[in-house]
């Protein structure tokens, strides 16, 4: 009988001691590793987003997909992003998949925002930052649900500057409310993006409605960029190298209780030997690294304004935060695309001593991105736990154990339906404002977060996974995964990711029932979700690099054209020039 009246009592726990519904506030990073959070393991000063780990839950095991758009897709949604139209990045999709059903490279009419749902019950909404789900005016967050917007269209942009960080564009494509926006002269992204949320939630604060912030941070994609001020905190920070800092982190999650003490790290062949590179390269490496950090450090800097603020104006105590990465740390050096170093080369400096400021460009490879995902093996755009495990923090009043970390295994598309709960909002069910729609099939995390279930998925739930051609399948503490040639194999291996968060330990032959059991799980989701094969000898780099010249082409074409005529004409006129001395 005591028992009983025990869990009564925990089910009747409301997750706010307040009975106002509650504001959120969902910030995304962008590329940040798992364990670059200093409440993860990492060495990088994050003193805002460590306060609200302590006050509130550490997801070990949450999932996202290996590339952003994809994933912010699902965190809008809560649905698949093979059926939500996000199958695959525009610049990473072979050019046969464009077009086809899941492909649109936009999200797509199916499906409804979360934003587009707590408007309809009652919430402020509000985005600032990167949204990169479509450009045209419908496909704009101030159309999909965002009452007050401030949007990068595109997957990045400069962090300074109102200027294009690729060949692919012709500018950064930013809107306000849905139109054109022109940025201030002393625009500096993460600073520029709490001022407006700041601005947003100040707005309508006299009519008591409760709000929805969602920031979406550019820290840390590429162009690596920061004031000098956060850089300069870690000017000889990682002249130690990679391995060193890789090693380190482990140790740290581990002492964290984030992932078990017998972790194993997993080597890649793309680690460079730190020993092996000249002095000036392992310094210039470092400095790379150390605007990585310092771009951190200062979107948490900003984090801690917005804090402060809501303290002072008295949200605080009514106000969830929930923080996530959109995927892995981004090994992709632009200096090694031929037609986008070029690119860069003409518009930015590289030189170490401009490394973060106005006018640099620095991204920090695949060895440091290693490091950052450490303990996992891989990074963006691979289905490895370097690519796809990143953290989340859930922290509110009301939390039942503060400061915990769970580890039971968690889902971006959990996101939608956990804020739905924890706002009141009814599920659509299939159906919104009369149209038929695609259901939610993502799982609320609040009984995990109030400690009413030991975990959100049933062990036996198989969630599927797919993005450019590398997938996985998970079940219970288990996982299938298959990445592709040049870095993997194109074989399906299968691990126990509660055990082996870095996928050190295949148990393909260990346990052949469950293998075989999976593998035709996977067959099932691909089949239910249309995703498609990929084309044979694929690689993301070279569709990549594909992408970049075509759409080089298609916008220098009148140049290149000319310039090919100017040549033609000048090559008969000479030739004419020569017959009539001879």
């Amino acid at each position: 009988m005591k028992r009983l009246s025990a869990a009564l009592i925990l089910l009747a726990v409301p997750f706010f001691a307040s009975a106002e519904r509650p504001n959120v506030i969902l910030i995304v990073g962008d590329d940040v590793g798992y364990s670059d959070i200093a409440s993860y393991g990492g060495e990088i000063s994050t003193p805002n987003l460590d306060a609200l780990a302590s006050d509130g839950v550490r997801f070990s095991s949450f999932h996202v997909t290996a590339s952003c758009s994809p994933t912010r897709s699902m965190l809008m949604t809560g649905v698949d992003n093979h059926l939500n139209g996000l199958g695959n990045m525009d610049i990473t999709m072979p050019f046969e998949h464009k077009g086809k059903p899941g492909y649109d490279g936009v999200l797509n009419d199916q499906v409804v925002t979360i934003a587009e749902m707590l408007k309809d019950n009652g919430y402020h909404t509000y985005h600032v930052g990167k949204w990169h789900l479509g450009h045209t005016p419908e496909k704009r967050p101030f159309n999909r649900g965002f009452e007050r917007t401030i949007a990068l269209g595109d997957t990045g942009a400069d962090n300074w500057e109102q200027r294009s960080y690729l060949p692919t564009y012709d500018k950064a494509h930013w809107y306000a409310d849905g139109k054109e926006h022109q940025l201030p002269d002393d625009f500096y992204s993460s600073q520029y993006f709490v001022d407006k949320a700041i601005e947003f939630i100040d707005e309508n604060r006299s009519d008591g409605k409760p709000f929805f912030t969602y920031i979406g941070f550019q820290a840390v994609h590429i162009p690596l960029q920061a004031p000098k001020i956060f850089v300069e905190k870690y000017h000889q920070k990682y002249m130690s190298g990679w391995s060193g800092i890789r090693k380190a982190r482990l140790k740290r999650a581990i002492n964290f209780g984030l992932i078990p003490a017998d972790t194993q790290l997993a080597g890649m062949s793309t680690t460079l030997d730190w020993d092996a590179l000249s002095t000036d390269d392992q310094a210039y490496y470092a400095r790379r690294m150390a605007v990585y950090a310092g771009m951190l450090d200062a979107m948490d800097f900003h984090i801690g304004r917005l804090i402060s603020h809501l303290k002072e104006i008295g949200e605080y105590n009514n106000t969830v935060f929930v923080f996530l990465s959109d995927n892995g740390p981004e090994p992709s050096d632009p200096l090694q695309v031929i037609p986008v170093a070029a690119w860069v080369k003409f518009n930015y400096s590289t030189n170490i001593d401009d490394l973060g400021a106005k006018g640099s460009y620095a991204s920090i490879g695949p060895s440091w991105a290693n490091a950052a995902a450490s303990p996992g093996t891989y990074y963006k755009f691979f289905a490895g736990e370097g690519g796809v495990r990143v953290p989340l923090i859930v922290s509110g009043p009301g939390l039942v154990q503060p400061g915990k970390v769970e580890h039971s295994f968690a889902h971006i598309k959990d996101i939608v339906p956990t804020i739905l709960e924890l706002t009141g909002t009814p599920d659509h069910g299939g159906n919104f404002r009369g149209k038929s729609i695609l259901p939610i099939t993502g799982s609320s995390l609040l009984p995990v977060l109030r400690g009413q279930a030991r975990r959100t998925h049933a062990e036996d739930k198989a969630i599927g996974y797919e993005l450019a051609g590398n997938a996985a399948l998970y079940k219970g503490d288990y996982k299938l995964l298959k990445n592709l040639p040049p870095l993997g194999d194109g074989e399906w291996h299968l691990y126990n990711i509660a055990l082996d968060p870095s996928e050190f330990r295949d148990l393909r032959l260990e346990k052949p029932d469950l293998y075989r059991r999976m593998i035709i799980d996977y067959q099932e989701y691909a089949q239910a979700h249309g995703v498609l094969d990929m084309p044979a000898g694929y690689d993301y780099i070279k569709q990549v690099t594909l992408y970049s010249a075509k759409l080089i082409l298609m916008r220098n074409w009148p140049y290149l054209f000319g310039f090919l005529a100017f040549i033609f004409i000048g090559f008969f006129y000479f030739r004419h020039r020569v017959k009539l001395r001879g």
